[in-house]
């Protein structure tokens, strides 16, 4: 018996094993890649099993995956994005946040403020403004650890 007989033989194992890989890989994952490559490997075991030889199960097996990943992956991912929370979260979520100043806060001296979500950070203002304490403000961006603020518009033409 000679090697590519063997192994076109014994090819459906080949394929088993790369199908079982592919699936660990997308559960742990999840994106569908892994799981469209799976099915391609899938295909090529079925062509294997029909009795086609093993660069035409090769060929079917990645034409399929090729399908899958390019016309079924993009819908199905779309549809289990489409309920996903997009509010925004960590630093993002905090941009545009209002609060109070606990103590005086300026570019030059580093302060406190309450935010409007509970949180206390250490704050300097965005421009040469002093904000006294108790003045109202909103989060410009956050620079590490430091909320930098402004006062808020209303108070800030006042």
């Amino acid at each position: 018996m000679d090697v590519l007989s063997t192994l076109d033989t014994w090819a459906w194992i080949g394929w088993i094993l790369l199908i079982l890989v592919f699936l660990v890989f997308e559960m742990l994952t999840g994106e569908l890649t892994f799981f469209m490559l799976s099915v391609g490997g899938l295909a090529g075991l079925v062509t294997g099993l029909m009795g086609v030889p093993l660069w035409a199960q090769i060929i079917v097996a990645a034409l399929a995956a090729v399908a899958l990943l390019t016309f079924v992956r993009p819908p199905l991912l779309r549809r289990l994005h489409r309920g996903a929370d997009a509010r925004p979260s960590n630093v993002e979520a905090l941009l545009g946040l209002e609060g109070l100043t606990l103590t005086r806060v300026s570019s030059s001296v580093v302060g406190q403020v309450k935010l409007a979500n509970g949180d206390v950070w250490t704050a300097r203002t965005d421009t040469d403004t002093r904000l006294d304490p108790a003045a109202r403000i909103e989060v410009v961006r956050i620079d590490g650890a430091t909320a930098i603020v402004r006062a808020r518009r209303q108070e800030a033409t006042s």
